[in-house]
């Protein structure tokens, strides 16, 4: 997704700051014997991949004072359940899953990574020009019925008197199945993760509706990042530096990725581009995912709760009535 998540609480300007990480699987690392060790559970492949290989390059983890020890595992179920027991300190995930989290008395915080969102996408010889264009037609889905991008199209077509997901007919599947459908022509359009959708654009496949376009259109800002790293708030609050160390690691990851071209080429080998336009795309995909550093809006991020919570009900928000406080890392005074 893309956007901009918020701090309930003020922090210092001096120390306004999120994190902007992505999980990925090492080599065995070179430990630094003064440095935090901060253990992550992270999925095997995947895009988070390029953000942590660029950082242990760099040694912008131990020049910032931690040690990254990761987790690799096979799917986002298991990354949670290995932090939930206590065998990482961190993880990935989105803040409408802290929010829940927290609601049902987790102390866990949330600090962003990206912004990266998806469409709704079809070949573009299927003519759509706009969401209502899909009635009648069948969606594929990756990620499942409570996709955060699909949620947000269906209340935005709600706003426009469409009834997505009753006016249409939706596959569920992973993300490799779901793309194979579409290039098939087994569904009509498609919803899925963005460097699947980056590849696809590749193919001849166009928006029909931008899940930004349509957070506009319901008046929530274009600045809040669904994805960021999920600490507990006991860890966060014994290792301050570390945090900031984490901090400091990924946005120098950042902003090497976002202007360095070599840093790219060295990543190509672990990135699976088909060819130089996936490469291209995947390129562009990760840069345009990248947060500002501008404080979050709290009005927003309630808002888009609110729109979740409706949609998604207590399969998706648990207990929570209302965006609990807490949810966003807040550096100490």
């Amino acid at each position: 997704m893309s956007g901009k998540w918020f701090t309930r609480a003020r922090l210092r300007p001096s120390r306004r700051t999120v994190l902007w990480m992505c999980p990925a699987a090492f080599a065995t690392p070179v430990w630094s014997t003064d440095a935090t060790t901060i253990r992550i559970a992270t999925l095997k492949f995947g895009t988070v991949n390029w953000e942590l290989d660029t950082i242990r390059h760099n040694s912008f983890d131990s020049d910032n004072g931690i040690n990254i020890d990761v987790l690799g595992l096979a799917g986002s179920s298991a990354a949670k359940i290995a932090f939930e027991g206590g065998s990482a300190d961190a993880l990935v995930a989105d803040w409408i899953w802290v929010a829940r989290q927290r609601a049902a008395g987790k102390d866990y915080v949330f600090i962003p990574y990206s912004r990266t969102v998806g469409s709704l996408i079809a070949a573009s010889d299927r003519g759509f020009e706009n969401i209502q264009d899909l009635r009648g037609k069948k969606i594929g889905i990756a990620g499942g019925p409570l996709d955060k991008n699909w949620l947000i199209l269906q209340a935005y077509a709600a706003s426009q008197g469409f009834d997505l997901k009753a006016d249409t007919e939706q596959v569920y599947g992973a993300p490799p199945l779901i793309s194979q459908q579409a290039l098939s022509g087994g569904v009509d359009a498609i919803i899925t993760y963005w460097h699947y959708e980056a590849k696809l654009r590749t193919k001849g496949f166009t928006p029909v509706m931008g899940v930004e376009d349509a957070a506009t259109q319901l008046g929530l800002t274009t600045e809040i990042p669904l994805l960021g790293y999920v600490l507990r708030g006991e860890f966060a609050r014994k290792n301050p530096a570390a945090v900031e160390g984490l901090i400091r690691a990924s946005r120098s990851a950042k902003s090497l990725l976002a202007e360095d071209a070599t840093a790219w080429d060295r990543l190509r080998p672990r990135m699976n581009a088909a060819d130089d336009a996936e490469f291209a795309a995947l390129k562009t995909g990760f840069r345009n995912g990248i947060p500002t550093e501008a404080p979050l809006d709290p009005a927003s991020a309630a808002t888009l709760f609110d729109i979740m919570a409706e949609l998604g009900g207590t399969k998706l928000v648990g207990d929570a009535k209302k965006l609990p406080d807490g949810v966003f890392y807040a550096a100490e005074e």
